[in-house]
């Protein structure tokens, strides 16, 4: 076993008090046995068909030859450049695995046009598709199936020859992708989406990229059978209990790379524990951070600091264990499936069902009525600086300027609170955004998610709906400067990420989340965001 976790603190004494309970529970063998019934009896149900991920090294390895073989077709035909269509574990799993592993890949988990553009301009002669989703009707993945179809055509290209469809045995996609002609990789349909990285989910769009997936399964098998057993020093047991076991609860996991070689971890970890454990009104927030964002310095009660560490420096942060972090090293493969059974146990200890995500499904269906009726804007509350301000009463009663809505905003973050910004922007245009994150940190003194839209929506979106109601909520859209149609449909892309950004909105203010909406019409309107955004000095 070569995954080594260190604890101090809380987390110490919750791994002490709460791990030989779930060794005498025989909880580990149980989740590598698909016992159903270890989350109680609601949970069964769902459960019963959803722990197929266990067995995910075993089951994918067929898939390895085959996705090697069709990689290497695709460049024989001069096929160099893979892009994802994906959302969700669709596309974090390839994306944390490449970036590991140091090759391309094009990862399309937007809907604002201007990315869009941007992809569908990036060497279409050279550029294969793969089109991931489980369900097989995802809007993202479908719309941009749609567009690269057209795409390919226009230039000439025959969309069979470029297209690679991943989605579970039956769903709508697979019949019409196999109608189309083009080349279908089926996944396990007893595995959910975020834990499917170790699937064809996470190993057809790694693996054409150039991606070593065999290894990446020899690193996960190496650690199977150490999480299968139950003993004290089981790594799942032991980082579920940390993680979950605290009293008082730490429900926040701030996650920070700090020396490890993997490379954007905590944002596939981000949605395997938010939408695992956020309903219920209960669950754990996870915070991506860096080794210098505020909250480390902050000694925040709620927060428990995971650090992602190289192999050879864990034994050193002595420093950190004694401040009562947990410490974490391993390869990616091995701590992909140590996280994994490590969030299933975490599940246990909160009392929920770790494999539902009772509350995605209600932006998707606020959106969906939106594209539909397709109402005139809300009118903005009033504009600043080319940014126009909207949001729920409680935030914006009596607010006549930018920093004042964003102060009033802040107001209502309670003790246990946290901010998320959601931004529904072109990432590639304004990447900057990100570091609006650290500015509302230092304001508020509190834990602050950042996230870009739609991307979030199938990551902490089921938690900020169905866990503890203790966020406010800042969205930052922007006017696309040129919009895209989405073929043989009445709405285009420019619409759709407006009515996602929107439906969100609207959800989270049906469920009495304090919600901050500022559009941006112009450059302009981007230095006046970051000036509201700035602490005062």
């Amino acid at each position: 076993m070569s995954v080594r976790i260190l604890a101090g603190g809380a987390a110490r004494e919750a791994i002490d008090r709460v791990v030989p309970q779930l060794v005498a529970d025989r909880v580990a063998s149980g989740i590598t046995g698909l016992d159903p019934d270890l989350w109680g009896e609601a949970a069964i149900e769902e459960a019963s068909k959803r722990l197929g991920w266990t067995e995910a090294v075993a089951v994918s390895r067929p898939l390895v030859a085959e996705i090697v073989a069709l990689r290497e077709e695709l460049r024989a035909k001069g096929v160099e450049h893979i892009v994802l269509g994906g959302m969700g574990g669709s596309s974090l799993a390839p994306e944390v695995i490449t970036r590991t592993g140091g090759v391309p890949l094009t990862v399309l988990d937007s809907t604002d046009p201007g990315q869009v553009l941007s992809a569908l301009h990036d060497r279409l002669e050279q550029s294969a598709v793969v089109i991931s989703s489980k369900s097989g009707g995802t809007v993202e993945t479908d719309s941009q199936r749609r567009v690269y179809e057209k795409a390919f055509r226009d230039a000439g290209i025959d969309p069979r020859d470029r297209i690679v469809v991943v989605t579970d045995p039956g769903s709508p996609l697979d019949a019409s992708a196999r109608e189309a002609g083009y080349r279908v990789f089926n996944a396990d349909p007893d595995v959910g989406g975020r834990f499917s990285a170790l699937t064809a989910f996470g190993l057809v769009p790694s693996g054409l990229a150039g991606a070593d997936i065999g290894q990446l399964l020899d690193e996960a098998e190496s650690e199977l059978v150490y999480l299968a057993v139950d003993q004290a020093d089981n790594p799942g047991l032991v980082l579920g209990a940390a993680l979950a076991g605290t009293s008082p609860l730490k429900d926040k996991t701030g996650i920070v790379a700090d020396g490890t070689h993997i490379v954007g971890f905590a944002d596939w970890a981000e949605q395997l524990i938010a939408e695992s454990t956020g309903k219920d009104g209960k669950g754990l927030l996870p915070v991506v951070l860096e080794t210098g964002s505020p909250e480390l310095s902050e000694n925040l009660p709620d927060l428990q600091i995971v650090r992602l560490v190289g192999e050879a420096t864990v034994s050193r942060h002595t420093e950190h264990l004694a401040a009562g972090e947990i410490v974490i090293s391993g390869s990616l493969g091995e701590l992909l499936l140590v996280w994994e059974y490590a969030i299933a146990v975490a599940g246990r200890l909160l009392g929920i069902n770790p494999f539902d995500q009772p509350d995605v499904e209600s932006a998707k269906i606020a959106a969906r009525g939106l594209l539909d009726a397709r109402p005139e804007p809300t009118p903005p509350v009033f504009t600043e600086g080319g940014v126009e301000v909207r949001g729920t009463d409680d935030v914006l009663g009596g607010v006549t300027d930018l920093r004042g809505a964003v102060e009033a905003l802040l107001s209502k973050l309670g003790p246990d609170g946290y901010v998320s910004i959601q931004a529904y922007v072109n990432r590639l245009a304004l990447p900057r955004l990100v570091e609006t994150r650290d500015f509302v940190a230092t304001a508020s003194r509190r834990p602050v998610t950042f996230g870009w839209g739609p991307r979030f929506l199938h990551s902490t979106g089921q938690y900020h709906k169905g866990g503890p109601a203790t966020g406010v909520f800042l969205q930052i859209t922007a006017d696309a400067p040129t919009d895209l149609a989405i073929p043989d449909r009445p709405f285009t892309f420019g619409q759709l990420i407006q009515a996602q950004a929107t439906g969100d909105a609207t959800v989270l203010a049906e469920h009495g989340r304090p919600v901050l909406r500022l559009n941006l019409t112009s450059d302009a309107a981007t230095t006046a965001l970051f000036d509201a955004l700035r602490p005062r000095a």
